[in-house]
């Protein structure tokens, strides 16, 4: 497994390596061992497994009491994943990331505790999964607004996208709960 820096300290992108031949393909999916060289002391609680049609936005999600490491992945289609820094403490506080995680790049995003999270969903059918490492707490869960301007997260333009409506209602980053 191969492990990428992103422009947000602690997100990383993780890269599988493939064995593929006339048969199919083979790789490792998840390795703790492996994981633990690149993020010391990060044990999983909970796994996740959401399917939705093309344009469905989910998030920005995060919780403040019980944070969230979360390590995600697309295993049939594709989204477009978000994680924006909520550290009052960071240099990257307030800034964001996004990449095109699909079943075809294999590709997985480990986001800290600290971050909110969103994917949009870029076509019909996406089955996207993720690993936490705490468990979902609904009355803890915090959700940012995921257009808001002052963040200024560059969405892949889809029309009639479908959100919840918590999503929908989500706080504006200048009333959002930070992490310290």
């Amino acid at each position: 497994m191969y492990f990428l820096k992103t422009s947000l300290p602690g997100v990383l992108i993780f890269e599988p390596r493939v064995f593929q031949d006339e048969r199919g393909f083979f790789f490792e999916s998840f390795n703790q061992k492996e994981f633990n060289k690149e993020v010391p002391g990060v044990q999983f609680q909970q796994d996740n497994h959401s399917k939705s049609n093309k344009g469905v936005l989910r998030g920005l999600h995060y919780q403040i009491q019980h944070s969230q490491g979360k390590l995600v992945r697309v295993i049939k289609g594709s989204v477009f994943d978000v994680a924006v820094d909520l550290r009052k403490s960071s240099n990257s506080f307030g800034k964001w990331f996004g990449l095109e995680l699909s079943a075809a790049n294999k590709r997985q995003l480990w986001i800290p505790p600290g971050f909110a999270h969103g994917f949009l969903t870029l076509e019909d059918n996406t089955e996207f999964l993720y690993k936490t490492t705490d468990f979902y707490y609904p009355e803890h869960e915090k959700c940012l607004i995921w257009n808001d301007p002052s963040i200024g997260i560059k969405w892949p333009e889809i029309n009639n996208l479908k959100l919840s409506n918590k999503d929908l209602s989500g706080d504006p980053f200048y009333a959002a709960t930070f992490f310290s």
